[in-house]
């Protein structure tokens, strides 16, 4: 009897001690979670450090282009008082927009390094023609011997026309060449635009005009162009492979390849009259074009794959103690953590290979690393071959799951889901000799 109870009290103690390393591993594997974050804090330092590569080599020769206009302004007199009550006229401005622009685009594309770190800038060269229909000033309720016909200017902007423009930009205004230089303080509200005076008067406001202009900008990363007109028609080619359409609308019409992308855009300006007075609508706000983008992904992807760093210490963790309780084989808990010190270093050897071969190749070469790395030390601690291969095709298939997730971002949910589900099933079927 004393016996019988002996033995019962060594099973009770045996599985009070399974137990205990179960819970104790557990919370290890909580313990290795909390370096990922740190690793994610230098990822984040990673990206800051290229945002500033980024902007030093913007800056020195030339920022993402805008591009807007032109638009005719006209000014006019209005009656006013002044502070003594006096009656006096104020100079104001009337803006008109074209009725339709049409505008190519040839980007060539450069690439500028600073260390690592790459910057995508261009050099362009830009046709934008088009006409003013008749002006219908008459809305503006002003009377016709109040407009001051002879100062009509068109303006044009260029967000970073600085750096951007090395020439003088001319504009074609019924067949003769007007120049655009710099607006004189407080010409107009619209900030930096150069102004090109035209010859204008009251009775060739009742007459339609053609102008055309062409130039050459240079400009970082982005080109984008405001629609400026009731209708804008833009084409934009370029030898780019990886283009990002942005703005308010996408391209109608586009052919994206390895040998460069042309696309085309139909807009139709529905909210912006066609001429106003005394206010300065923002038409940077309905435009659109493209970003010549590098496809570095390597830091949002090494960030997302961390996300599963606690799932694969866990689920290793779970091979690693099913095979001790099965066959008998026990592991220190020190074994454990060296093992999970190996799993989150990889995470550092992605992140540093990335900046160089880009994700999928550092992926390949972290994942061989380390998934080498374990499976030699699990067969040598255990002295078995058979069980150190076995741990290293759990990683595989882990760390294959974890790389197929992270590139179908869009069912990153369900296919996580669904991985989870069945670890827990194949879990549940090793785990059910054990006696706890």
């Amino acid at each position: 009897m004393e016996t019988r109870n002996t033995g019962m009290i060594a099973s009770l103690l045996d599985k009070g001690k399974l137990f205990l390393k179960a819970v104790i591993i557990f919370i290890m594997a909580l313990g290795l979670w909390i370096p990922t974050f740190f690793v994610k804090e230098v990822i984040h330092e990673r990206e800051g450090r290229q945002r500033e590569a980024i902007a030093d080599i913007s800056s020195k020769w030339a920022d993402e282009q805008t591009i807007t206009g032109p638009i005719l302004r006209i000014p006019y007199f209005e009656d006013a008082k002044d502070e003594k009550g006096n009656a006096v006229l104020i100079k104001r401005n009337a803006f008109f927009l074209a009725n339709e622009t049409d505008v190519s685009a040839t980007i060539i594309p450069e690439k500028r390094h600073r260390g690592i770190y790459q910057v995508v800038v261009y050099r362009s060269s830009i046709s934008i023609s088009g006409k003013f229909n008749p002006l219908r000033w008459e809305n503006l309720k002003i009377p016709g011997e109040r407009i001051v016909w002879n100062e009509a200017a068109l303006l044009f902007h260029i967000t970073d026309n600085l750096k951007g423009v090395n020439d003088d930009i001319y504009v074609s205004w019924d067949g003769a060449d007007t120049i655009f230089n710099p607006q004189q303080a407080g010409e107009s509200a619209m900030k930096d635009a150069l102004s090109a005076a035209v010859s204008f008067s009251q009775n060739d406001a009742a007459k339609p005009h053609a102008f055309r202009m062409q130039f050459a900008l240079n400009g970082s990363e982005k080109l984008l162009f405001s629609a400026s007109a009731r209708e804008s028609r833009i084409t934009m080619k370029s030898e780019w492979p990886d283009p990002s359409f942005t703005g308010i609308k996408l391209p109608d019409v586009r052919q994206v390849s390895d040998s460069g992308f042309t696309a085309q855009w139909k807009f139709l300006n529905r909210a912006v009259p066609m001429v106003w007075k005394d206010y300065v609508y923002d038409l940077s706000e309905a435009s659109f074009g493209a970003d010549l983008i590098i496809p570095v992904d390597g830091y949002d992807k090494t960030e997302r794959s961390i996300k599963y760093a606690l799932l694969c210490i866990i689920l290793t963790f779970a091979a690693f103690f099913l095979i001790e309780s099965i066959y008998k084989k026990p592991l220190h808990l020190i074994q454990y953590g060296l093992a999970g010190l190996a799993l989150v270093l990889f995470y550092t050897l992605l992140l540093s290979i990335s900046e160089y071969l880009g994700f999928n190749t550092a992926y390949l070469i972290s994942g061989a690393a380390t998934i080498g790395l374990v499976t030699w030390f699990v067969g040598s601690i255990m002295k078995s071959p058979k069980l150190g291969v076995f741990i290293g095709f759990v990683l595989m298939v882990v760390y294959g799951y974890i790389f197929s997730i992270i590139q179908l971002q869009d069912y990153a949910l369900l296919m996580g889901s669904i991985g989870l589900f069945v670890a827990l099933g194949i879990i549940m079927y090793f785990s059910r000799k054990l006696q706890w």
